[in-house]
């Protein structure tokens, strides 16, 4: 089977050649690929091969921009550090996902599904629009604001650094790992649509909360919650009863 490899992590092609010699099944692999323009000039200059391992993130971009220049008409396995609730989207077209770090169960376990994509698909190539469409809306998150410091300069403020938003004043607020504030012109109502549900939950009217922010919780009386951060707040951020249940379920990943 002729395979190629499209990944920018050294670590992670070395694990996966290791784990595919450990099959029985005979794979020459035909090239390893760390970039998108690299990959699109391989599959431009070369035929088709037998099956391709994919990585979402690589060194120029998100994979998902072949698609865009080149036809790729082979089973593709995805290696991605993504969660869970970011693939679902990837099985509806019968392509199988590894989610690293990768181990060899995980590979014996995909190789089994290309078998049987295979025997059902041989004849009709792999549609992969409604993957393109997934990876589009997960990129689509906010990674960072431009906030407005000392008149006239812009400060990149990384999403990830960021521990909550509250309106105070007036004026909502992002409020980082450092308890450094900043003033945002978007409304709690725009942030909550764009920042990753998977990362922020809009607790209350007054804040919208990271997960990695969160230190413990109170039971609270009338059954609600009481979250306490790992940063100083000035108020308690009090869920209430109706969003309990859709609470604990963001915060276990359910």
């Amino acid at each position: 089977m002729k395979v190629v490899i499209i990944e920018d992590e050294k670590a992670a092609i070395r694990n996966l050649r290791a784990l595919l010699d450990e099959q029985n099944t005979e794979m020459d692999i035909l090239v390893e690929l760390d970039s998108v323009t690299d990959a699109i000039e391989w599959f431009r200059t070369h035929p088709m091969p037998e099956l391709v391992f994919m990585d979402i993130h690589l060194a120029d971009g998100s994979s998902f921009e072949i698609f865009e220049y080149v036809p790729i008409t082979c089973p593709i396995i995805f290696t991605t550090a993504y969660n869970e609730y970011a693939l679902k989207a990837f099985k509806v077209n019968s392509i199988d996902y590894l989610l690293k770090p990768i181990d060899s169960k995980d590979i014996t376990k995909a190789l089994r599904k290309l078998e049987h994509f295979t025997s059902l698909q041989e004849t009709i190539p792999p549609d992969y629009s409604n993957l393109v469409r997934a990876l589009r809306l997960k990129e689509s998150y906010k990674t960072h604001f431009l906030v407005p410091i000392k008149g006239d300069k812009l400060y990149p403020l990384p999403v990830e650094d960021i521990y909550y938003f509250h309106i105070e004043d007036g004026n909502v607020k992002a409020v980082t790992h450092t308890s450094r504030s900043f003033v945002l012109p978007n409304h709690l109502d725009e942030l909550t649509e764009l920042l990753d549900p998977h990362n922020f939950f809009r607790v209350n009217r007054q804040y919208l909360i990271a997960r990695k922010s969160v230190q413990d919780i109170d039971l609270w009386f009338n059954s609600r919650l009481s979250v306490n951060l790992k940063v100083p707040v000035k108020e308690k951020i009090v869920v209430s009863k109706a969003r309990v249940t859709e609470f604990k379920n963001w915060f276990t990943g359910e």
